[in-house]
């Protein structure tokens, strides 16, 4: 009966605007973060990355390992130091570029490596929330990748305008659709770096980070016309929410997306997720993995494999594979890791430099996959 309580106010909260309340109650709830403090009025909603610190809501630190105690909270993106992961190429550009159309205008940055020719692929990578383009490529290395594997990278920039703390609005039904909200101008952004730059248009691919991540999953569920391959890290199935309330709920519960999934067209999917992430929990990582083993509709051989990252952080590789021999699915699981990227540089925010690399990984699962 308290949890019926707690909803029916949560969802009163929630339409008269008063979303940071509705976050905070619907937290104590299902036992989400600190429940006892209340959010400060006026205040807009976070819904990964806000976390009460001695009674006061505040954007949640950046968790560059996954053991370590929590920093200072920062906006990660502004004041970070420069590094060797911000060095370009001679020859490289990363350029901020902006896509308008009929939904909007978003800006993106934009990686072209130093030898640049038509016909490569290109990867779109969605930062998660708090976090800006650039910080995300110095987290993730995707740069540095693409320039010794030779593809273009663009990051869509989620604006403080679109949400306060610059979360992808994957738990919105408007921003769910395809051609339509959020979905539409990524797959604008896709559309117009493919054009302008002489893209493989059968080598596109999107991954994310935890609201990124989610918001990948509905560009493969909407776009499979569009990408060969999605990749999702700590984030959610295209389906898990459709409003504030269930997005907390699934954040901790899962959203049991992969019952409503069977008639989606299958897209590749490689996923990574930590086995103690306290904010998007690894039941997800299954769920997304369920829903893409019924889109692909043929029988799937399961193939586990555990092992060990070079720092000494134990990992579970599990590949799906088809009758022909081809890997469709990937999860990778990282034990003791939490709500960051996988092998990722501690230069960037939210990331866990000891566990196996995802960046790379992910790269070898999409550039063996072209859309038919």
């Amino acid at each position: 009966m308290a949890l019926n309580s707690s909803m029916v106010e949560a969802l009163r909260l929630t339409r008269s605007g008063n979303l940071m309340e509705a976050t905070a109650l619907l937290q104590g709830a299902f036992g989400i973060g600190e429940p006892a403090a209340t959010p400060p009025a006026g205040k807009a909603e976070g819904l990964i990355d806000l976390v009460s610190v001695d009674g006061v809501w505040r954007p949640k630190a950046p968790a560059n390992t996954a053991s370590g105690p929590a920093a200072a909270p920062f906006a990660p993106g502004f004041g970070m130091p420069r590094s060797k992961a911000d060095e370009i190429p001679a020859g490289a550009r990363f350029e901020e570029q902006v896509y308008r159309g009929s939904a909007g205008s978003v800006g993106y940055m934009l990686y072209r490596p130093a030898h640049t020719a038509p016909g490569m692929p290109l990867v779109v990578m969605l930062h998660g929330c708090t976090q800006s383009p650039e910080d995300f490529a110095r987290g993730t290395g995707m740069n540095r990748l693409a320039e010794e594997l030779g593809f273009l990278v663009a990051y869509p920039r989620q604006s403080q305008g679109a949400h306060p703390q610059k979360c992808w609005n994957w738990f919105k039904p408007g921003d769910q659709r395809r051609d339509a909200g959020e979905p539409a101008l990524l797959a604008g952004v896709t559309r117009q770096v493919i054009a302008e730059h002489g893209v493989d248009a059968a080598r596109v691919y999107v991954a994310g980070l935890s609201a990124g991540g989610a918001a990948a999953a509905i560009m493969g569920a909407e776009y499979p016309d569009l990408y060969a391959a999605i990749g999702i890290h700590s984030g959610l199935a295209c389906g898990s929410a459709r409003d504030l309330p269930s997005a907390l709920m699934a954040m901790k519960r899962g959203g049991g997306a992969a019952s409503s999934s069977g008639k989606r067209r299958f897209v590749p999917v490689i996923t990574f997720h930590g086995d103690r992430d306290a904010t998007v929990h690894e039941v997800n990582s299954r769920e997304i993995i369920a829903a893409a083993s019924a889109a692909a509709g043929v029988p799937l051989e399961v193939r586990v494999e555990e092992g060990r990252s070079n720092s000494g952080r134990a990992y579970t590789h599990q590949s799906s594979v088809d009758a022909a021999g081809r890997v469709l699915i990937e999860q990778w699981t990282i034990e003791g890791s939490g709500h960051a990227w996988s092998g990722g540089n501690a230069a960037g925010s939210y990331t866990d430099p000891s566990g196996p690399e995802a960046s790379r990984e992910m790269v070898r699962f999409f550039l063996a996959k072209r859309r038919s």
